[in-house]
């Protein structure tokens, strides 16, 4: 796995729920952290990936092997 994105492994695990196409609240029950700590992962992983929603996060993490 190639993380030139510097993403915690905190965020890499929410990614990876992304992209098997979870919503906040399912990832949040996966990982037992509240909806609202899910949401700034996700607001991070697309500041750090300079990607604007969470379909580029998942196709990007598809195409860099991220999750």
């Amino acid at each position: 796995m190639d993380n030139i994105y510097n993403l915690t492994e905190r965020e890499l695990e929410v990614l990876s729920l992304i992209v098997k196409g979870k919503t906040n609240t399912e990832i949040a029950k996966t990982l037992l952290i509240t909806t609202h700590t899910t949401k700034a992962h996700v607001i991070s992983i697309l500041r750090k990936t300079g990607v604007k929603n969470r379909v580029k996060a998942a196709m990007l993490a598809f195409k860099k092997n991220l999750a």
